[in-house]
Order: C-alpha cells, then structure tokens, then sequence
C-alpha cells in the first residue's frame, strides 16, 4: 500500500481542516518553530535511554536491545469514539471468557455446531489438563490486549485478541510520562483521560482473584523468565509500580500443594502469580519436562485451587487466528447481541476453497501464521515482490493449515514527526483491559505507528514506533 491509496486522516477532514477534537493540537503544531518537534524527540530519546526502556530483536545480528522509536505528536481519540470503542471492547472480552469456560467444561458451543470440535480439540494452544477446572471467578484471561485499527469515521475492526501475556503496557504509561514531562502547556487546553492508575487497578484485579479471600494482605508476584526475555524491562516495571516481587521459577517452590516464595527469613505463600511465560514453560512436571522457568508442581497447586496463575494456562485458544474468525458468533452465542466491533473478513487456508482464493490474490492480500506475532512470517502482498510472493506461496501450499488471510485494510492515518517534517503515517490501537471482580478499561492504550511512508506493519520489532493516545474527556 502507498500513501496515494485513500485512507482516512484522524485529523484532517476531506476538505484538509482539523477536526474538532484535533483543533487545539493542530493549532499548537502550526505555531511551532520548524525544529521544535526534532528538538523534542531527542530529548525524548535522552529520558528513554536513560530509564533503559528497550526491547529485545531476537535473531537480529545487531545489538539485541533497542529503543522503540518514539513520536511526539499524540493520537487524539474523541469521548464519543471512545464510549463507542469501550462497549465494544467490554462485550468482547466478555464474550471470550465465556467462551473459555465453555471449552473447558460443557463444550455447548461445539454441540450447538457454531464451531468446528476439532479447531478447538486439536488446537495446540487447547490444553486438555485445563478441563473441569474452575478458576476464581470464573475469569480465564484476567489482562487483555484488543489490537484495533480504524478505517473510516465511524469503522473500527479488530485485527486480534491478546489474551496470552499481552505487552506493551509500559510502553503506553512511559509515553504519557515523557509527554507530560516535554509539553506540559498541551495538558493545559486539553482534558485527558489519565493512565496513570494502571498499576494500581492491575494491583486490585489480581488481588480480587485469590483464591484465599480471607486474608488481609495478598501474596501477589510477577513471573519472569528473566533479563533476556524481550519485554524484561516491562516485568520489572509493572511489578515496581505495583509493589510485588518480581521472581523467576527458581524464586518459588511447591510444598504441600501450596506455592511459596524464597525471602531471606521464612518462606511466604504466594497467593496469586501474574505469569508472564508462556504455558509450556510453566511446569516441567506437567508440560515441558526440559523447561528451567517454571516451577515444578505449581500446576497441580493450581488445580488444588491454592494459587491463581493470571492469565490461566490454555487462554491461547481464544486470541488463536484460526478461532478470530469465530468471535462474531462467539460474541452472539453467549451474549445474545451483535458484536460492536466487527472482524476483519477472514480466510482460513485449512479450507479447501478459501486456500483457492487466497493462492489467486496473494498480490492484493496480508497472510499472517496461525500462531505468529511480532510481525513474523506474514506476508503483505501488496508490498511484496514477485519473488517474495512466490517463496510464500511455496511455504503456504506445504502447510495451509498454519495461515489465515486477510484483505489489506487502508488503516487510518494520524500525523507523525518524520525527517520532512510532520507527515500522516498508519497506526493501530492496543487498548489494555483488566478482569476480575470487574472490568476495568484504561482509557486509551498504546498506538503503534508504522514510521516507514507507506507501511502498514506497526510492530517495533519491524520498525514501528509508538505514540501516546488521547482520550478527551467530556
């Protein structure tokens, strides 16, 4: 895709005027000397390398750690759009937990025929030890990542549900930060939803899913697999901000079916871990036998009901690519209503005709792996060459079942300090949703901008950056 191809400016109407939730913003650009914004993003640049927020690119032959490129000119998201994006998102997470506990007990949507039993069944991300057991409350995915992107005024799609161990919430919180820190006069014209509680109602989810509800003080800890791990610096972030341990598996013990944490004097019961490994490495006595990050005997605790692990083992299965396709009838078998947000339209290439159609128009359409992310393995055709479209339709006709497609969306477009100056560049939108005894939905969340004219692929793992998102209150 090319920036001649239409796609709608966040901030200018047709007519080329700011819309009126970016009026004051564009106004303040407007006045601005030409290289006050280049001046702001070195500086920006100076706080970020400073409180070491990085990433890590694996494979990659450079250095390992990188800053994630930083734009200072924030997305502005209107109450009424926000309003309209938060209902959606609630009904949405709603509808997944519930399917989670469908999955594993009755399977009512599987006898009802709205999902084939074997997209489930044998699914890797389906772990079968998780059948029959009830989490507290009920909740499966406790922290949700709902990746969305907008195409018109009044379009939002959903591109996927992180429901694993979602990141970036760090990010969004340091972004606020530094915006406060470089352009404290812009918080004075504007009424921004705050961030900054994240923490402390992340704090208050996990702690209203212990299972031992009884005691004053809970036990809670951040699981980590450690420094190397590529979102390191938002583990220890998070469990800073919260007040908890940060651990690793060597950090915990099982004894008597109840899960402990080393101290320097007696050793405390853990009451609920925010795990933040993937679930074969949670417990070497029931999944990876090799693994070294996990805790032997932590999952029979958790069976026993003695810990709560957030999010709760086999919540892959519902942010699945071959299962997005789904959720519209997902969201209408346990609501009863018509999704808010729709779908991107969906080819799964296990499908005999949708592989058909999707080998005709690699050209014009983006190819994402089953289980992929970051980015990786997906091919977007209308970006790639012969040759690349023809590699990809080797690795796809030997495998079909690990890829969906998806028509390429003209995502929407918000200004963006390039090297020319201020230009439109194509985003999307991570809001972070939190359940517990409740749901609760930062206002906001993390815009990814792709900075490269033209590109679609927002990750920063393949170049993208961030910026902070604005949501005006009434």
């Amino acid at each position: 895709m090319t920036e001649e191809r239409s796609f709608f400016n966040e901030m200018l109407d047709d007519a080329g005027n700011p819309r009126s939730s970016y009026a004051k913003l564009a106004q303040w650009l407007e006045d601005k000397p030409p290289n006050f914004l280049k001046r702001k993003s070195r500086e920006a640049e100076t706080i970020f390398r400073r409180l070491g927020i990085t990433f890590a690119v694996y494979g990659a032959e450079e250095a390992t750690e990188r800053l994630i490129p930083f734009d200072p000119i924030p997305r502005v998201i209107s109450p009424g759009e926000w309003r309209r994006l938060s209902a959606g998102i609630d009904q949405r997470v709603r509808a997944l937990n519930a399917f989670l506990h469908d999955i594993y007990h009755r399977q009512e949507i599987i006898r009802a025929g709205r999902i084939p039993a074997d997209l489930i069944l044998q699914n890797e991300a389906f772990l079968p030890e998780m059948v029959g057991h009830d989490p507290a409350r009920k909740v499966y995915a406790h922290i949700i990542g709902t990746d969305l992107v907008r195409v018109s005024e009044n379009e939002f799609y959903v591109l996927e549900d992180n429901t694993r161990t979602p990141s970036g919430v760090s990010y969004m919180m340091e972004n606020r930060e530094t915006m406060m820190r470089l352009f404290p006069e812009l918080f004075q014209t504007h009424r921004v939803a705050p961030v900054d509680r994240y923490p402390e109602l992340l704090r208050q989810t996990l702690e209203s899913v212990s299972p031992n509800q009884a005691k004053s003080d809970q036990t809670v800890v951040l699981l980590t697999p450690g420094i190397y791990n590529s979102a390191y610096f938002e583990h220890a972030f998070l469990a800073d901000s919260m007040g908890i341990e940060l651990v690793e598996g060597r950090d915990l013990f099982v004894d008597n079916g109840k899960v402990f944490m080393r101290t320097t004097r007696d050793p405390k019961q853990v009451d609920v871990i925010y795990r933040r490994i993937d679930d074969a490495f949670l417990d070497p006595l029931t999944f990876n036998a090799g693994s070294m990050l996990g805790v032997p005997g932590l999952f029979d605790a958790y069976r026993a009901g003695n810990v709560t692990i957030c999010n709760a083992p086999g919540t892959g299965i519902a942010d699945d690519k071959a299962i997005y396709a789904y959720v519209p009838d997902i969201i209408e078998f346990y609501t009863g209503q018509k999704p808010i947000l729709n779908n991107v339209p969906t080819w799964n290439c296990s499908n005999e005709d949708d592989l058909a159609y999707v080998l005709d128009n690699l050209e014009d359409i983006v190819v994402k792996e089953v289980h992929g992310s970051g980015g990786y393995g997906m091919l977007i055709g209308p970006t790639a060459s012969k040759r690349q479209i023809a590699d990809f339709r080797k690795v796809l006709m030997a495998n079909p079942t690990n890829y969906i497609a998806q028509p390429t969306l003209a995502l929407s477009a918000c200004p963006t300090h390039v090297a020319s100056g201020v230009a439109p560049r194509h985003v999307d939108l991570r809001p972070f949703v939190l359940i517990g005894d409740q749901v609760r939905i930062t206002p906001g969340g993390l815009t990814r901008v792709a900075l490269k004219r033209g590109s679609l692929v927002v990750n920063s793992s393949q170049g993208g950056g961030t910026k902070d998102t604005w949501v005006l209150e009434d």
